[in-house]
């Protein structure tokens, strides 16, 4: 698995809003709209364009297009967050969704919504801000495995060691994408130092 955690001051300072309790409702669903350009710019490196001949005001030249088979997909409802960023700088991209919750009588992930375009040999980016335990996102990945992308980024505001290592070991052949490495779980199962809970504060539910 490939793994990048991005070094970039703005992110820093936009990440820090984020883990601010204090950070007002305004300021924290800003703060994550911008800071979902960054992680958008790092995931889309691999993008594959088209070349395009064009007349600039002078003369023809030779530039570029991206190909059009980019998808994202929010994993409900914290990764509604992170929209922005493909949406503004990803051309034509599509959406799809997907809803993960932890069945009470066995304790794993299960599915209760799914919202999907056609995925195969697609670039797919999960948008999943918070990588905790790895429950959430592994099921997502294998979710969108079964309709054969091209490739898969997991794109994560911040994320524990513990995380990371459950991707790592059960999805191999994905990049994540992360702003923040963070501490650890406490004996909650919470990010430490973390943000708190994501999904509340974007929609004022705390």
């Amino acid at each position: 698995m490939e793994l990048i955690e991005i070094s970039h001051p703005l992110k820093d300072h936009y990440l820090t809003n984020l883990r601010d309790k204090n950070t007002d409702f305004d300021t924290f669903r800003d703060s994550a709209s911008k800071l979902s350009y960054f992680l958008v710019v790092e995931a889309t490196k691999h993008l594959t364009t088209l070349s395009k001949e064009i007349d600039t005001p002078l003369t023809k030249t030779k530039g570029v297009q991206i190909e059009n088979n980019s998808v994202a997909i929010s994993v409900l409802r914290a990764g509604l967050g992170l929209m922005d960023g493909v949406q503004q700088l990803i051309p034509n991209i599509s959406f799809g969704y997907i809803g993960v919750q932890r069945n009470e009588e066995t304790a794993q992930p299960e599915n209760y919504y799914e919202k999907l375009p056609d995925l195969v040999d697609k670039n797919v980016f999960i948008l999943e801000p918070m990588l905790a335990t790895g429950g959430s996102l592994s099921f997502a990945i294998e979710t969108v495995k079964k309709y054969n992308p091209k490739n898969i980024h997991a794109l994560t505001v911040i994320s524990a060691p513990e995380g990371i290592n459950k991707i790592k070991e059960n999805h191999p052949d994905i990049t994540l994408v992360t702003a923040s490495i963070d501490e650890k779980l406490d004996d909650n199962w919470y990010i430490v130092p973390g943000l708190g809970d994501m999904g509340d504060r974007l929609f004022g539910t705390t």
